[in-house]
């Protein structure tokens, strides 16, 4: 672990703050009068997303674990926009708490059309033998059980022309030898994502993933070494991580059926330039 802050990492603590308040992004209407959840949604790309959705005119409830500094700032960027924004913290690994948010989320927003499923955890380990059964659980608690909690509640909720979009990563598509749980959870949301897409056709839901690539949030330097985090993102062909204002339109994309009426099922991958065999 880096030993410059620690899980589940603060905007506040980095010193080369992200770009993720969305603030040269104009919306256009795509989302207006829209009730959305976004879990994970306190900083990085749940931040980001949660601006873009609420100048696309949504109402925005953010879940997270404990970063009430950065949630609160959320809230803020979201009402700046003169929509609603509500706060959920509590622990994604417990299912309870899954549902809870949920039903939180319907009472407060009066009722509920799109679900991003975002909240994530990792944890590098430089030597697959050092990854303990408890890491392996804990991040498939969060990464993928969430998902399927908060994704199952949701159901009671969610109308037809609803929208569901799960964040996966490039470790799901090509793997990561320092980051095999979370590789392994990120393609279990890619099959999920597809699963669900064929599942809830009839119900006129569509279902639809992003993949990002290296991303520069809180997540990095509390997760990484020093010096993995100052090269982070280098590796791809445009020699950079993304700021997390550069993948929120993905997801406004997915969320909006002016746009996207016609996906489900896929996987959109901001990777900074780098083509995949297959």
């Amino acid at each position: 672990m880096s030993n410059d802050t620690e899980y589940p990492g603060r905007t506040g603590e980095m010193s080369d703050r992200p770009s993720d308040e969305m603030r040269d992004y104009e919306g256009r209407g795509l989302l207006s009068g829209r009730r959305a959840l976004i879990t994970g949604g306190d900083s990085g790309i749940g931040r980001a997303v949660a601006v873009a959705f609420a100048k696309e005119g949504a109402d925005v409830a953010i879940a997270y674990l404990s970063e009430d500094d950065d949630a609160k700032h959320t809230v803020e960027l979201v009402e700046r926009e003169g929509r609603k924004a509500v706060r959920l913290p509590g622990d994604l690994s417990d299912p309870q708490r899954c549902r809870e948010v949920v039903a939180e989320t319907a009472e407060a927003l009066g009722g509920l059309d799109v679900l991003v499923n975002n909240a994530a955890y990792q944890n590098p380990v430089e030597d697959f033998a050092e990854l303990s059964d408890e890491q392996w659980r804990h991040t498939f608690a969060v990464n993928v059980d969430s998902f399927f909690h908060v994704t199952k509640a949701a159901l009671a909720h969610l109308p037809e022309g609803g929208s569901i979009i799960n964040t996966a990563s490039i470790n799901g598509l090509r793997g990561n030898k320092t980051l095999i749980d979370y590789s392994a959870t990120k393609g279990a949301v890619i099959a999920l994502t597809y699963s669900l897409a064929q599942s809830l056709q009839e119900r006129g839901i569509r279902v639809n993933c992003v993949a990002p690539g290296p991303v520069w949030t809180p997540l990095i330097p509390a997760t990484m070494p020093k010096e993995k985090a100052e090269s982070f993102g280098k590796q791809t062909p445009m020699g950079r991580a993304a700021q997390p204002d550069e993948i929120a339109p993905s997801y406004v994309f997915f969320a909006a059926g002016r746009m996207s009426s016609y996906y489900s099922g896929e996987v959109l991958a901001p990777i900074g330039g780098e083509t995949l065999p297959g």
